[in-house]
């Protein structure tokens, strides 16, 4: 759904002609409330992994929960599972606190028939990131309900939309999320907590706060990306309304610290990548990101 997360991603090279884009648009660009994560695909991805991993789906959710309950002390639910080149991922969401969506990597030899339920992996970095993202979230979640509060707000009032949760859950896979953000984290000093939690993963948001308060944690160590969609269809992202959200959000306070990206993209969302940005899409990113103490 973005750049956030380092999971693979469908790399189409762009058509040569309008006629040519036109018609993958026709094909895979579809409303944003219509969106709940069919079609997705990723790069280099075989038919025949997705049909062995849904003819032992059960085996698959199985040996995932497995996974995430002996190395990240998680219980999760399988939401998706998608076919790759010589496995699938597996699209899960965390039970209770710390919330995250990520996924783990399931290997399947196509050749011989095998999913190798005994060599589930993660690819390095990737839930780690999701799960210090969410303590962060719980050590302020004040601060993140604010945020949420104002979010939900600026739907209210303005012709904007989010991306359907059903979308977050099967092809999300970036950590803390809802319909509206999501967070990654950019620096080493969440680690502390995230350490914390793996030897008692009943540690409370004290303790947790306490461990980040002494790791010299930094705004800019945080990333939160708010990305929204137009509600219309044809109508271009609204300036106004991007330069509002910028705005308040660069004056509110009681909102969690963090570098803030902010998208506000058309109504419409490629299925195949999961992704909405587009040539037209309104962008203050990372680069000139808004800083919040």
């Amino acid at each position: 759904m973005d750049n956030l997360t380092n999971r693979e991603k469908v790399e189409v090279t762009k058509p040569s002609t309008e006629n040519k884009k036109n018609a993958y648009e026709t094909e895979n660009f579809v409303r944003i409330q219509d969106y709940k994560g069919e079609g997705y695909k990723l790069r280099d991805s075989r038919p025949e992994t997705g049909q062995l991993a849904e003819e032992n789906r059960e085996e698959i959710e199985e040996a995932v929960q497995q996974f995430f309950n002996s190395t990240y002390k998680t219980e999760v639910i399988v939401h998706n599972i998608v076919g790759a080149e010589d496995g699938a991922s597996v699209f899960v969401e965390s039970v209770g606190e710390p919330h995250f969506y990520t996924y783990a990597i399931i290997p399947i030899d196509v050749e011989n028939k095998i999913v190798k339920t005994d060599n589930v992996y993660s690819e390095a970095g990737q839930v780690e990131n999701a799960i210090q993202g969410a303590l962060y979230a719980m050590v302020y979640h004040q601060e993140f309900s604010a945020l949420d509060d104002y979010l939900e707000t600026v739907i209210q009032e303005y012709p904007v939309v989010g991306i359907p949760i059903e979308a977050v859950e099967k092809v999300g896979g970036s950590g803390f999320s809802n319909s509206v953000y999501r967070t990654s984290k950019l620096g080493k000093e969440l680690e502390g907590i995230y350490n914390l939690y793996l030897k008692n993963p009943e540690v409370s948001k004290e303790e947790l706060k306490k461990k980040l308060s002494e790791a010299n944690f930094k705004p800019d160590q945080m990333l939160i990306l708010i990305e929204l969609y137009m509600k219309e269809s044809d109508v271009e992202p609204d300036q106004a309304v991007f330069d509002k959200i910028v705005s308040d959000i660069e004056e509110m306070k009681g909102i969690p610290s963090g570098s803030y990206s902010i998208i506000l993209n058309d109504n419409l969302i490629d299925k195949r990548r999961g992704i909405g940005t587009k040539d037209n899409s309104l962008e203050r990113t990372m680069r000139n990101g808004i800083m919040k103490e």
